[in-house]
């Protein structure tokens, strides 16, 4: 399960483009809370503290707890916007989560196993379909990511989402097919067979023995002289 972060909020006045700068001239970041049937709610937030949030990873699906005004909500990022010059934070926003709510997010896939791949080992190459799956995960008990063990894998096998077990009471979206996670590929060059190249080698040996030299090339004849 991921681990709940706390953030500290607080209320802001006024919304629009206007007040969205005031607050960031102040060293604070605009964002909203929303969602779980209450009004939507205009907050700001430390900039030092989100920027350092964002660019640590995995920060849409990182569950916080947002102190303000003297309660705790808990939520979950859905959105983040950055200037598309200096990339820091411009506004962010958040869902609420009530008990026993679900909602989608991307998880995701870890692959283990590799060095003990009967594929990998005979010159075989993992290729990664879904280097995530957007799943339906309960709000209070989202997963970090799901393990998808290559050790039983031979070359040209898949591995489907079927063969991953995962974690309780969290189901892939995309229910009506057993979609493929990750494939064993074939070496890009097949090793020459020994015997093959030796058999060759000799059939060609025996057919040069022999062999009708190639003719000379005729003479040209002299050029005529000039009248």
């Amino acid at each position: 399960m991921a681990e709940i972060k706390t953030l500290t909020a607080t209320v802001r006045g006024g919304t629009g483009k206007g007040a969205a700068r005031s607050v960031r001239r102040e060293g604070r970041i605009p964002g909203v809370i929303y969602g779980g049937g209450d009004a939507a709610e205009p907050i700001a937030l430390d900039y030092r503290e989100l920027n350092k949030l964002i660019y640590a990873g995995h920060f849409l699906t990182t569950i916080f707890e947002i102190e303000l005004d003297g309660g705790k909500q808990r939520v979950i990022p859905r959105d983040y916007q950055l200037d598309p010059v200096k990339d820091h934070p411009l506004h962010v926003d958040f869902l609420r989560l009530k008990p026993g709510a679900s909602l989608r997010v991307q998880v995701p896939v870890h692959f283990i196993n590799q060095e003990t791949c009967p594929g990998i080992k005979k010159g075989g190459a993992l290729n990664v379909v879904l280097h995530s799956v957007e799943m339906r995960v309960p709000a209070d008990a989202i997963p970090d990511a799901i393990i998808a063990d290559l050790g039983a894998l031979e070359i040209n096998e898949s591995l489907h989402i079927s063969a991953i077990p995962l974690p309780e009471g969290c189901k892939p979206t995309l229910r009506d097919r057993d979609f493929t996670v990750a494939t064993i590929t074939p070496p890009l060059v097949v090793p020459e067979d020994p015997a093959a190249a030796a058999a060759a080698a000799a059939a060609a040996g025996k057919g040069g023995k022999g062999a009708p030299k190639a003719a000379a090339p005729a003479a040209k004849a002299p050029p005529k002289a000039k009248k």
